[in-house]
């Protein structure tokens, strides 16, 4: 769900001609915990550090596009916030960056490695992956049917901020990729203002252009 609602927060914070980051923010409203143990304020802790690091305030120029999305789950919260531009029919990631909360931090390095990774694998399905059906027969058959993303085409790194908090550690690759999707379609329609709403997104983009 976390696409559908992490897109459709952005379009409306467009749409009011308001800055989405504000947006998710305003709708946050002020720390507390709500059912299912879930906390405000640590959700929009890691919005607030992802948005700082991608120097959010400063608007992009050179059809750059930024765009960020948040998500929570089992006691994790994730936030990513991507710079994007596309150039004809190439879709340019020049900053990824990805801000967790999972509670007390046990291995920081791998928790940077876990993170980065799911990160860039949340990155190849949200603009390649997909299975299709004809016939009721599966036509991807092996790689060349099956397109994952190529070293050119990924962020020359995945930069990674954890919150380290005295919370019990939680597992936090689901929000992470969760996360990862929305904040990179929100950033290409900042970059080409064409609102991808169906994955994978870049056969979606390149045949909206």
């Amino acid at each position: 769900n976390a696409f559908a609602v992490e897109s459709f927060i952005d379009e409306i914070a467009h749409m009011m001609r308001d800055d989405p980051l504000k947006t998710r923010l305003r709708l946050l409203g002020e720390p507390r915990t709500l059912r299912a143990a879930f906390d405000t304020g640590r959700l929009a802790g890691v919005l607030r550090i992802a948005a700082g690091q991608i120097d959010w305030r400063h608007k992009t120029k050179n059809g750059h596009g930024l765009g960020i999305a948040c998500h929570a789950g089992n006691g994790a919260y994730a936030a990513h916030a991507f710079e994007v531009s596309v150039s004809g029919n190439d879709l340019v990631i020049h900053r990824a960056v990805c801000a967790v909360d999972a509670g007390r931090t046990l291995n920081p390095l791998n928790f940077e490695a876990q993170a980065a990774n799911t990160t860039l694998a949340a990155v190849s399905a949200t603009l390649h992956e997909a299975i299709t059906l004809k016939n009721g027969q599966v036509q991807q058959h092996n790689f060349p049917d099956y397109p994952l993303l190529r070293m050119g085409q990924s962020p020359r790194s995945v930069e990674v901020y954890s919150v380290d908090t005295s919370a019990d550690p939680a597992s936090f690759d689901d929000v992470v990729a969760a996360s990862a999707a929305p904040a990179l379609a929100n950033a290409v329609y900042a970059a080409t203002t064409v609102r991808v709403r169906r994955l994978p997104l870049l056969p979606e983009l390149l045949r909206l252009l």
